[in-house]
């Protein structure tokens, strides 16, 4: 792997800097620096997204034929590093880098016709129906079903944990479609409309007090059968697909690194009690020395996977490890802020959001308030997209061989 730009590169991450420079207001990169849950609100993402689709710049990782950008591995990573550098918005990953590679690869043409476009101009929101009570990490086990009758699905079943479902439009769910077959053929990728009698959001509110996810009741919901992606019976073999761009299809590293070093530059002014500041106390710099360390041998892990995407090959079993390292790493960072901050840090703002106009005043600056929602909303990073324990099996298993 060579680890230094090519001219083209270097060329390239000029100009994103420039585009960033110039286009991305200061409004949405203070609403990204007070966003305290794991993705932005969609009046902050939905702008940035709407900028982004005017450069052509919006569907970076999905294929030319499909609208992407043809940009390599590569300068997809250059790109989301100079945006987590330049605090710009992150984009509605259910649909943008989830969803839409799904439907490029096992869609129909009338589904790319019909649901990509709506997925770049923001009038399609799509949330994940894929766990429900007692099927999380166990995923095959899930009790959803979808019945055939005329020419639609009929769908009943529970999701759980459902990121941003009272925001969307529609939500993209595994369902049982053959319950006579084995759990991983017996699961179709069906497309459903939320509008509808038969679906219900209820909200579950979070630990720092953040309303991110839901449950959805599906009772008689339909879609019709050309919703259906893939094959019956094929929902196991797209969910994997799913999953790995889900794991893997992003770089994690650049954003740990820049709030490392946001981190490492408050030191330089925060109070450790003593008469110093923190950056004098040996013990809080080892830490956040080694979980810098740490996160420079994720980005090189990352860039590993993006060489050997760039070579045509799937991300792999090797998003796991990043998964699996991102994750640990994305709560240290954010207990770090808690002791950095000191009793400022756990001081938790229930009044929301604490962006934008109706943000209430910070108690002791916008960093500090912050710091607890975050480090409480980050305990969900070692469970969405598969739990820790699960990553871990899938290192063991398909990367060590064990």
């Amino acid at each position: 792997m060579d680890l230094d730009f090519s001219p083209q590169d270097q060329a390239f991450r000029a100009e994103v800097r420039r585009f960033l420079d110039d286009n991305l207001p200061q409004h949405l990169r203070e609403g990204m620096r007070a966003t305290p849950g794991v993705f932005v609100e969609p009046d902050i993402g939905g702008e940035w997204q709407a900028i982004l689709r005017a450069k052509g710049w919006l569907a970076y990782n999905w294929p030319t034929d499909c609208g992407g950008t043809g940009w390599t591995p590569i300068q997809r990573y250059i790109f989301e590093k100079e945006c987590a550098l330049a605090d710009a918005p992150s984009l509605p990953v259910l649909s943008l880098k989830l969803l839409g590679p799904v439907i490029c690869h096992f869609g129909t043409d009338e589904q790319k016709a019909y649901f990509l476009p709506r997925i770049l101009d923001g009038t399609d929101f799509w949330c994940q129906g894929f766990s429900e009570p007692g099927s999380g990490s166990d995923l095959a086990s899930l009790k959803t079903r979808a019945e055939r009758k005329d020419d639609r699905y009929v769908v009943n079943g529970r999701k759980l944990w459902t990121t941003h479902a009272h925001h969307a439009s529609h939500i993209f769910c595994l369902a049982k479609t053959d319950p006579t077959a084995k759990p991983q053929r017996a699961i179709s990728f069906l497309l459903i409309d939320m509008a509808q009698p038969g679906i219900e959001v209820r909200p579950i509110m979070g630990l720092a007090g953040d309303h991110e996810v839901n449950e959805v009741y599906l009772d008689d919901a339909t879609t019709p059968l050309d919703h259906l992606v893939g094959e019956e019976g094929q929902g196991w073999t797209i969910a994997k697909f799913l999953l790995e761009n889900e794991r893997g299809g992003a770089c994690h590293a650049p954003k740990l690194l820049s709030d490392i070093a946001k981190l490492r530059t408050a030191a330089l002014t925060e109070p450790d009690g003593k008469g110093g500041c923190m950056a004098d106390d040996p013990h809080y710099m080892a830490r956040l020395a080694r979980a810098e360390l740490e996160a420079q041998a994720l980005e090189m892990t990352e860039m590993r996977v993006l060489a050997e995407m760039a070579k045509g090959l799937p991300p792999g079993p090797q998003t796991s490890l990043s998964k699996l390292v991102a994750s640990t790493l994305r709560q240290q960072v954010d207990g770090l802020a808690v002791q950095l901050y000191g009793y400022a840090g756990i001081a938790l703002e229930e009044q929301r959001p604490l962006y934008g106009n109706q943000a209430p005043p910070a108690l002791h600056g916008k960093p500090a308030q912050l710091a607890a929602p975050r480090y409480l909303n980050s305990r969900a990073w070692t469970i969405f997209g598969g739990t820790n324990e699960v990553q871990r099996n899938i290192i063991a298993k398909t990367v060590l061989g064990l």
